[in-house]
């Protein structure tokens, strides 16, 4: 037995570093064996991923040779985090939504949550849906607004409903420095999301209000989730912010001639950064969302730097899981999605998280889809304790070098929209909706491809899934901005396919002309059956495996309707393809596909199913052929 040497020394320290160089030799080597022939620079590209904004995702990150300075959390530049102790002390704050128009059952809804771990509440007031205003009061019977913050959503009526909580909080004789809120005044928010043009005097004599009068609340918000939602990159929802927040600052300052906040008019600088928190979306892409709230910081502190007060560019941020990528099908998996989505708010240092209810697509949540999603935070903080460490990601190469390059990308179309003459004249000019639009565009061809998987829907669909009853939400605000879905292309294939079971009793079928043993036809049968399956239409499995001689009776009596496709490994196509196809088509298919690379069989097939392909093309063009209406 051999006894180490009390030294201090590594087991490592016997053995060389291995360098980059010889990591990229043994990548080579295991490429080359996939059939992909390339070196050095090459064969690392070869493992990298594409992001949006330009940005690539590389397959090994080292130390910087000039490591970009982060700070410590609570001072400037504010990437580690907007406060010094970050969550450390209490966690993030646990925010949850609130709908519907009976002040009952918004009540109910409200004091159960704050029963069960939420910790403020954000409530939809005015407009189709909302609460009346002068619902507020019921509403909130029985909350201690002197513990739970509350954020409104008023849209245009923000004004009244800031006035009325702020009137409440009197009634109720909230001490003025014990209130927390955020009055949601957002005009051009309102604006992105509506068309509708309002002015922003309201907005200013609100901040002018509540600096002078109550110290804990926030008038405005810098609301990018019109931006998500109309279909915007990571880099363009923060540029976006960026305007938006920008716009803000000079509406609150332009009065204050000399910036010192004497009272002449306007706000100084330090007390109109005092008025703004910000709300930007989370999604399952864990660590593009981490160096998103990490580069909106700063890239906010660079703005209050340039203003003169470089100390208070503390960004309040607020979390919401995406809506974006909320599926309609296979919602239980949402569950999963806004897991990954808070878990990378949280870890990238967001204030206030809001995980919406899994059944948010679908209508109103009921109360267990409220449960699951407050308890998501709940197991976050109490047992994961992911926020007892501030900024766990910082110093992760990976992490640091991908908010760099997005703080640099969202910096730049930032300066695209100043250069328009500001957010407010890019909105109406068209600018915005026509880039987030070729956005949009290219990443519907990556979602159409299956390039981006959506899990349930996408992939691995369950054709037989029961669908969820709920009651139909309140119409969103419209007119402006779309708002667009990850799942819209496959839902509507689905709905096609839906109403075509709901006429026929059943679904549009395609049969699996399955080639030889399992180990030859179970890759691309699995592959085939949930590509099809995405669009609704039913594979046809039976029997597991044929030839020229049973094809076509197994064709027969699958009740396929039209179309077949073969899967097999390339070398049984060689021998079988031909033979097999004829078969089929002699049995009444129109279509024969085949599950492989194009050109495979060439003549002996009509059409090819590969990764890559154009899937939503692919099941329009199958749903067309069988007779399903859209």
């Amino acid at each position: 037995m051999t006894v180490l040497p009390d030294d201090g020394l590594s087991l490592a320290a016997e053995f060389p570093d291995a360098t980059h160089e010889q990591w990229q030799r043994l990548v080579e080597g295991v490429l080359r064996k996939s059939g992909k022939d390339v070196s050095g620079e090459a064969a690392e590209d070869a493992l990298s991923t594409k992001l949006q904004d330009g940005l690539t995702t590389r397959p090994l990150y080292t130390a910087p040779e000039t490591p970009d300075e982060t700070g410590f959390p609570g001072f400037a530049p504010f990437v580690r985090g907007g406060s010094p102790a970050g969550g450390a002390t209490a966690g993030w704050d646990v925010r949850q939504r609130h709908l519907g128009s009976d002040p009952e059952r918004v009540n109910e809804a409200v004091l159960t949550d704050l029963e069960n771990g939420v910790t403020s509440l954000w409530l939809s007031l005015g407009g189709p849906g909302g609460l009346p205003l002068d619902a507020l009061p019921r509403a909130l019977d029985g909350v201690y607004l002197d513990l739970a913050p509350v954020s409104l959503d008023a849209g245009a009526a923000y004004a009244d409903a800031a006035h009325a909580l702020l009137r409440l909080y009197a009634e109720r004789q909230v001490a003025p420095d014990a209130a927390r809120a955020s009055l949601g005044a957002d005009p051009l928010g309102h604006e992105a999301r509506t068309g509708e043009v309002l002015d922003l005097a309201d907005a200013v004599g609100l901040a002018r209000e509540a600096a002078a009068h109550w110290p804990g609340v926030r008038a405005l918000v810098v609301d990018a989730l019109p931006y998500h939602e109309a279909g915007g990159s990571a880099a363009e929802e923060l540029g976006l912010s960026l305007a938006t927040g920008v716009a803000y600052l000079r509406a609150l300052t332009e009065a204050d001639g000399n910036g010192d906040g004497d009272g002449d008019g306007g706000l100084g600088v330090e007390a109109a950064l005092g008025q703004l928190e910000f709300r930007y979306a989370a999604t399952a892409d864990q660590f593009l969302t981490i160096a998103k709230f990490r580069a909106a910081r700063r890239l906010w502190a660079r703005i209050a730097e340039a203003c003169g007060a470089p100390d208070a560019g503390s960004q309040r941020q607020h979390a919401v899981t995406s809506p974006v990528m909320m599926t309609r099908r296979d919602p239980w998996v949402n569950m999963l999605r806004t897991t990954i989505a808070s878990m990378a708010a949280g870890v990238g240092g967001a204030d206030s998280v809001t995980v919406l209810p899994f059944d948010h697509e679908l209508g109103l949540p009921d109360a267990f889809a409220r449960r699951i999603a407050r308890n998501t935070s709940t197991i976050l903080l109490e047992e994961s304790h992911l926020a007892r460490v501030i900024d766990p990601a910082g110093g992760s190469y990976y992490v640091e070098r991908l908010t760099d390059e997005l703080a640099h990308a969202a910096w730049e179309f930032f300066q695209t929209i100043e250069k328009a003459d500001g957010l407010a004249a890019a909105l109406r000019s068209g600018l915005v909706a026509e880039r987030l639009a070729a956005t949009w565009a290219e990443r519907s061809k990556q979602l159409a491809k299956r390039r981006e998987p959506i899990t349930g829907v996408s992939e691995f669909p369950l054709l037989s899934e029961k669908p969820l009853d709920r009651e139909p939400a309140p119409a969103g605000p419209s007119g402006g901005l779309p708002r667009v879905r990850r799942d819209e292309a496959y839902e509507a294939l689905r709905a096609r396919s839906d109403a075509h079971l709901a006429s026929t009793g059943s679904r549009p079928r395609i049969f699996l002309a399955a080639l030889g043993p399992a180990a030859a036809h179970t890759a691309r049968a699995t592959f085939t059956a949930n590509l099809f399956q995405a669009g609704g239409v039913e594979p046809v499995h039976d029997p597991v495996s044929v030839d020229p001689a049973t094809a076509a009776e197994a064709y027969a009596a699958s009740g396929a309707d039209g179309m077949a496709v073969l899967c097999s490994s390339d070398a049984l196509y060689e021998e079988q393809a031909e033979a097999v196809a004829a078969a089929l088509r002699a049995a009444g298919a129109t279509t024969v596909f085949l599950a492989g690379k194009p050109g495979t069989a060439a003549g002996a097939v009509d059409e090819y199913v590969f990764a890559g392909c154009d899937a939503v093309a692919v099941l329009s063009s199958v749903l067309d052929r069988m007779g399903v209406s859209s």
